[in-house]
């Protein structure tokens, strides 16, 4: 690559590296340039945050990318209480069923798919990629329950391999809904296992309301998503904004208890 030698594009690169770089307020890299990535990095903000999503059907009443716009607030949310952490893009193209013929989501319009072994690379790669740059934890988070083993399968592979480097890669299971507790909160507020559901229910629409509000069409929630493949396992009429932003806390807490505890 005789481009990266041209004394030109080293001059440039030089003066831009010896110029003071402001700090910036966002802890997500995509909101950043590589300037400002590197001053922040330099300056002690070495662990990242992987967040996994999916597009996925989510019922009548939820846009198919709920899970990535729910993982990314969170992930940024928990770079602010953890502090010297930033976020990487979601990873927005997960396992959710196969092609021929099609099963589970993608029995929907609109979801995309992957292969776990594909997903597990994606997540690899940018790990690898963040590593390069001189991160030294790694966070690996996901809204979705069929991220969760890949997920943990990378990190126990770039774990062992770097088992000297001074990186460690960290699967924080807890995020997940029914690893945070959120599922047993809302049993103590009165709603049933039923109403709760399992997709696309009480949880999922409050917390995508709080969220993203647009992403919701309010109109269109009934119990089970009104009969047979819709999507929809629980009773969505049922979800508000308010509940959504306390299974929200919930979640990340119950990610930052976590991550605490594997650094002590």
């Amino acid at each position: 690559m005789r481009w990266l030698t041209t004394p030109l594009l080293i001059l440039i690169a030089s003066a831009t590296l010896t110029t003071p770089v402001p700090a910036q307020d966002s802890v997500f890299l995509e909101d950043l340039t590589w300037v400002e990535a590197r001053a922040a990095i330099d300056g002690g903000a070495t662990t990242a945050i992987i967040p996994t999503g999916g597009t996925e059907q989510n019922g009548p009443h939820m846009i198919l990318g709920k899970h990535n716009y729910v993982v990314k607030q969170a992930a940024g949310a928990m770079a602010e209480l953890l502090g010297n952490t930033l976020v990487a893009p979601v990873v927005a193209h997960v396992p959710e069923g196969d092609l021929d013929p099609p099963s589970g989501n993608m029995r929907s319009a609109g979801t995309i798919t992957l292969p776990r072994e594909y997903f597990e690379k994606i997540v690899e790669y940018t790990a690898r990629s963040l590593a390069v740059h001189g991160f030294t934890e790694i966070l690996l988070i996901g809204d979705s329950g069929g991220n969760q083993a890949g997920m943990a399968a990378v990190a126990e592979l770039l774990n062992e391999e770097w088992a000297d480097a001074g990186v460690e890669v960290r699967h924080i299971s807890r995020f997940y809904g029914r690893n945070a507790g959120s599922v047993e909160w809302l049993m103590e507020q009165g709603f049933s296992q039923e109403d709760i559901g399992s997709h696309a229910g009480i949880a999922d629409t409050s917390l995508l309301w709080y969220v993203h509000p647009d992403g919701i069409r309010p109109e269109l929630r009934e119990p089970n998503g009104g009969g047979e493949g819709s999507g929809v396992r629980g009773n969505p009429t049922l979800a508000t904004p308010e509940l959504g932003e306390q299974i929200f806390r919930i979640r990340v807490e119950a990610a930052v208890e976590q991550v605490e505890e594997l650094r002590r």
